[in-house]
């Protein structure tokens, strides 16, 4: 049975810092891209980063560029994301997923992604 499972969400004032695990079992995750996608209350799931499999090259939603990075250790099967410089509108349950199969380009909508994790809160405080 293939799993993507998140940690690392927490409580955390403005201005902090978090990284966010997600952890693969299953399969090798190693040559799929993988993202991260976040959902505030009240407000449609989002796409954050992603980072492709075979050149590790990453793209980012506009409103985290500069404060978060996304990076993988394909030998641990994990994907990670360093929050810094948060802010109260990064406030969500945040989300890994992974493709199924290899693609083209970058992939930042929902529908390209087949195994989704059950996503970890973050909450940013003021």
């Amino acid at each position: 049975q293939v799993q993507l499972v998140e940690s690392g969400g927490e409580f955390i004032q403005a201005g902090g810092s978090l990284r966010l695990s997600c952890a693969g079992s299953g399969r090798s995750f190693s040559n799929i891209d993988m993202g991260w996608f976040r959902q505030a209350p009240g407000k449609e799931r989002e796409f954050v980063a992603t980072i492709r499999w075979i050149s590790g090259k990453t793209y980012y939603a506009e409103a985290v560029l500069g404060r978060f990075t996304i990076s993988r250790d394909n030998g641990k099967n994990t994907v990670y994301l360093q929050m810094n410089s948060l802010k109260p509108e990064d406030t969500a349950v945040y989300y890994c997923a992974a493709r199924g199969v290899p693609g083209l380009g970058y992939a930042i909508h929902g529908y390209e992604y087949l195994y989704w994790g059950q996503g970890t809160q973050v909450t940013v405080s003021s």
